[in-house]
């Protein structure tokens, strides 16, 4: 390797069956002991489907608003990453080790990986969903800028590997459909990306509601505005421009790229999108579990 070459990419890493970052498996072991208090949230993803977006949501109306006491620290901080574990950054296992209960916990394991504490407690649960055409799109870029994927090859390629399912995290087809069957057996809120796309104040009300705070209108209408996408995409304490660039790099593709429901159309062939929707069909045959690809 030429000493100004990238550094080689890691490989992918699997866990029961499931595609992982090497250094994220390498703390499941630590992870899957955690002990979760009742009154701790687990806000929950598939990657690339609006994370941060609701934790910075739900991390407001924890703080009633006071935009203030959520500037003070990144979001990685203020809702750590129970698996994240990558060099120069605070593993997420540390974090909540040391956060003052309760607190906001932020997870991308698929429902059979998540530690067992999770489902023998009675905490609260967040999962939100996004359409699998928007995801695969944005995931392809974050896989370019995030330098601890291995490298994402042609956008064709990237397409085939998540229908396949062979990416980090795993299929996105099992992990939307795992956390769906949860639902009802949890305290859980099943969210759309969608519908807090389409309308947020709707989407803020129903959080509060879940989370027994009153949904009071003129904080409902300042979370929603603080957490609009252009809001957020220069706000550097959400945004990741504080993680380093050998992590991260923002000059590949921003951490908040565009935050739009349909930019699948802008990338997708004809050719790729009729493939695409006949594997679709196949995987979520027998589901109640429904997306929209536009609003």
């Amino acid at each position: 390797m030429k000493p100004d070459a990238e550094p080689e990419r890691p490989p992918l890493v699997y866990v029961q069956g499931v595609g992982m970052i090497k250094t994220f498996a390498d703390v499941l072991e630590e992870v899957k002991d955690f002990q979760v208090h009742p009154g701790d949230l687990l806000i929950s993803t598939y990657p690339k489907s609006g994370t941060t977006w609701v934790s910075q949501v739900i991390d407001l109306i924890y703080k009633e608003g006071n935009v203030e006491k959520c500037s003070n620290e990144p979001i990685y901080q203020r809702v750590p990453f129970l698996e994240f574990a990558v060099e120069g950054v605070p593993k997420g296992i540390d974090l909540l080790r040391k956060a003052p209960r309760p607190c906001l916990i932020k997870t991308h394991l698929p429902v059979q990986l998540l530690p067992k504490s999770f489902w023998e407690t009675d905490c609260k649960m967040i999962y939100v969903a996004r359409n699998a055409k928007d995801v695969a799109v944005s995931y392809y870029y974050f896989y370019q800028m995030a330098k601890v994927h291995p490298d994402p090859g042609t956008w064709d390629e990237f397409l085939e590997k998540f229908m396949a399912g062979d990416i980090s995290f795993g299929s996105w087809y099992d992990h939307v459909k795992g956390w769906w069957d949860k639902r009802n057996e949890h305290k859980m809120l099943y969210l759309f990306y969608e519908d807090l796309k389409e309308n947020p104040q709707r989407e803020i009300r129903k959080v509060m509601e879940f989370l027994e705070r009153p949904p009071d209108d003129r904080l409902v209408e300042k979370i929603a505005h603080h957490t609009s996408f252009k809001e957020m995409q220069k706000n550097q304490m959400a945004n990741y421009t504080s993680i380093p660039a050998t992590i991260m790099d923002h000059s590949i593709s921003p951490f908040m790229r565009k935050g739009i429901t349909g930019d699948w159309k802008n990338k997708f062939t004809v050719a790729q999108n009729e493939r695409f929707d006949a594997d679709y069909k196949r995987q979520m045959e027998g589901t109640t579990l429904h997306f929209r690809t536009e609003i």
